[in-house]
């Protein structure tokens, strides 16, 4: 049997396990071309948050009855096609269950010599997003400043590694003592401040006296608000998602200062998608893993054991529970 977590009912406010439900389905099975790939591992990620409230135009419409949709990494176990062998290590949008079948245009290939768990964090979505949306969008360069908030999360934390690999004053915002204590002493940040302590705009401008010349925004609110009026003249702000605004059915009216500050400040307000840069990835591939081989770069991996655990997880997830990628590894 392949057991599977489907989208029972789609959430008008927050979300809970009990949109969810656990299934035993048939073993599918491959046709002419296809492939039968075996889960290991998938990676629980706020942006599907959006794909079920409608808002991701690149998710499509939110549907139930369907399996929860997601990228994970994985072993064949059949295959139909020349293109790839039993026992691959592959990439891949698996969803949240045991098997699925794929046509091998739609896998990656992992190099035997790479961590398959990489996949789900740096040398995946969530590295890759960090990497075009540090330099390519936000331009960083050495001896400016960058402020990323949701610091501690999985494209946060790979963020501000990544700025301080290129020379970068790296300031992080994120929700618990215990996880601005793991930015500084851990990942090396220079500043961290919790938004849910004391006077949180105080405290920002304390931890950026230089002001912010790039700004990784990963939350949208009022962090996005608070970091407007701490932009340098020419700043740039990289707009990645807006996770304080999936999961719940108020969002917060957009931040006060646009068009003024941009227009006096010059600064550049950019949104962007990782598949804009997907004839890169190969070339970002490369360095990436070459900083994780010198330990420039720390892969940091929340583990969840069970795909019966999964709902629970995303649930936590959106409520701050995770330091680094959150990935579901199945039994």
């Amino acid at each position: 049997m392949n057991e599977q977590i489907l989208i029972k009912t789609l959430p008008s406010g927050k979300l809970s396990a009990d949109h969810y439900e656990r299934v035993a389905s048939p073993m599918p099975e491959i046709q002419a071309g296809e492939v039968l790939v075996k889960t290991n591992a998938f990676a629980i990620t706020a942006g599907t948050r959006a794909g079920l409230q409608g808002s991701a135009s690149y998710a499509g419409a939110p549907t139930t009855g369907i399996v929860m949709g997601g990228t994970g990494v994985g072993t064949i176990v059949a295959t139909n096609s020349d293109a790839v062998q039993v026992g691959d290590q592959v990439l891949t949008s698996t969803g949240w269950q045991q098997y699925s079948v794929q046509k091998p245009a739609n896998l990656e290939l992992i190099p035997a010599r790479h961590d398959p768990l990489h996949y789900l964090g740096p040398m995946g979505v969530n590295g890759l997003t960090a990497y075009f949306g540090l330099l390519s969008v936000g331009e960083a360069r050495s001896e400016q400043t960058v402020m990323v908030s949701a610091a501690a999360g999985s494209v946060g934390h790979l963020v501000g590694q990544m700025a301080k690999i290129q020379g970068c004053t790296v300031v992080g915002v994120a929700g618990s003592d215990q996880k601005n204590d793991t930015l500084v002493s851990k990942l090396g940040f220079d500043a961290a401040v919790n938004y849910k302590n004391g006077d949180y705009r105080a405290a920002l401008k304390e931890a950026t006296p230089d002001g912010v010349d790039v700004y990784f925004d990963n939350t949208g609110g009022f962090i996005l608000g608070s970091a407007l009026f701490r932009m340098n003249v020419g700043g740039r702000i990289a707009c990645c998602g807006v996770v304080s605004q999936y999961d719940t059915s108020s969002p917060e009216p957009g931040p006060k200062g646009i068009p003024g500050l941009l227009v006096n400040k010059r600064i550049t307000m950019r949104g962007f998608l990782v598949f804009d840069f997907a004839d890169q990835y190969a070339e970002a591939r490369s360095e990436i893993h070459g900083w994780l081989q010198s330990g420039a770069l720390i892969s940091l991996t929340d583990q969840v054991s069970g795909l019966a655990a999964a709902p629970d997880a995303f649930v936590d997830l959106l409520a701050g529970g995770n330091i680094g990628t959150r990935v579901v590894v199945l039994d």
